[in-house]
């Protein structure tokens, strides 16, 4: 095992394409860390940097103690998992996990242990003598991680490994992907675009957005304060509400309902529908425009009275009627505050005291 270090690490395309600008980036030994972002945001292009599949630019990569920059992708102790398995097809499970191997020329009888342990930990010992076609897609995912597990690396890097799966079988994989690695602490890095993916096997997150590094941290601190309106619309589903301060609603906590440049997030689950007369941070009357139901709770779409755009969740299936004019609030300890430029701030009251953030 081993921590990776990046230190100002650049990918330029061409002479202007600027892919990566500058990360740096610690990943500690035996740290689950995943890179999310959009499609284009330099995710996959910075774990294969890593790999030593993508030279850089500029910068400085280090696996262990070890400058890895000039170092082949052999020669870097990592094993790579991708998302269209890459498994030989001529060759059964057992050929595919041994091959790697025997190239480096290890004595049989330790090949046959490391197989036997993968296979058993992944539940393919019955597949061993099957090809890939004759596997499933997450039998396939299975092997793949297999061939992965038994080079025992400093470092596994997984590249989007689930998109191929279907929902049901993403949910299993992922559960048996974190097991997997915090059974064997292996360093990871793992690149998704599905957020919720992200949420649910990282020690740590990146937040990647246009080649630089939005955020990082848990994936509770990125949920609860996220330090951008990038982050706090890409974490979490359904996207946090972003809301100019407009007279379409009122904040009594601020003195005011217009005139500020600030624009304030809720998520869709701190949103309640209001009782008359009760006293709140935020307020607003909404009219519904689609209610989607998703099993134990729905979600309702609707808009406020200057136009914008609001969804918040309620439990159990609703009744609530298309077209139907609701009036809905939340507490301050739920509110979130962005600057112009979209950065978190710390709200004050009109009188200069502190309001509370959410912690």
């Amino acid at each position: 095992m081993a921590a990776i270090t990046l230190k100002d690490v650049r990918k330029i395309y061409g002479k202007s394409v600027e892919a990566i600008s500058g990360i740096s980036l610690e990943i500690k030994d035996g740290e689950f860390v995943v890179l999310v972002g959009p499609s284009g945001c330099g995710k996959s292009t910075l774990l294969r940097m890593i790999a030593g599949l993508e030279g850089i630019t500029s910068g400085e990569i280090s696996i262990g103690n070890r400058v890895v920059n000039d170092l082949e992708p052999s020669e870097r102790d990592i094993a790579m998992v991708f998302q269209n398995y890459a498994l030989y097809p001529h060759m059964t499970v057992r050929q595919n996990l041994t091959y790697g191997l025997k190239n480096r020329n290890m004595p049989t009888a330790e090949i046959e242990k490391r197989i036997q342990k993968a296979a058993s930990s992944l539940e393919i010992e019955k597949f061993l003598d099957r090809k890939p076609r004759q596997l499933s897609g997450g039998q396939r995912q299975r092997v793949a991680m297999g061939r992965a597990i038994v080079r025992e690396p400093a470092a596994f890097l997984f590249d989007e490994p689930l998109s191929n799966l279907d929902a049901k079988l993403r949910v299993q994989m992922r559960v048996e992907i974190k097991a997997l690695q915090h059974a064997l602490k292996t360093t990871s890095v793992y690149v998704t675009h599905d957020q919720m993916e992200a949420m649910t096997l990282a020690d740590r997150l990146v937040v990647l957005n246009a080649g630089r590094i939005e955020q990082v941290g848990t994936p509770i601190e990125l949920y609860e304060r996220p330090a951008t309106t990038f982050v706090a619309t890409f974490i979490g589903s359904p996207s946090m509400n972003l809301l100019r301060m407009t007279d379409g609603f009122v904040l009594p906590a601020l003195g005011s309902s217009s005139g500020s440049n600030a624009t304030v997030g809720i998520r869709p689950e701190d949103i309640r529908l209001a009782e008359s007369g009760s006293a709140t941070a935020f307020s607003a009357r909404v009219r519904v425009q689609a209610v989607e139901l998703v099993g134990a709770e729905s979600y309702v779409y609707g808009i406020l009275a200057d136009g914008q755009s609001m969804v918040f969740r309620v439990a159990g299936r609703s009744l609530i009627a298309l077209g139907s004019e609701l009036d809905i609030a939340a507490s301050l300890e739920a509110l979130h505050f962005f600057d112009a430029t979209g950065n978190r701030q710390e709200p004050t009251t009109h009188a200069g005291s502190s309001i509370p953030a959410r912690i």
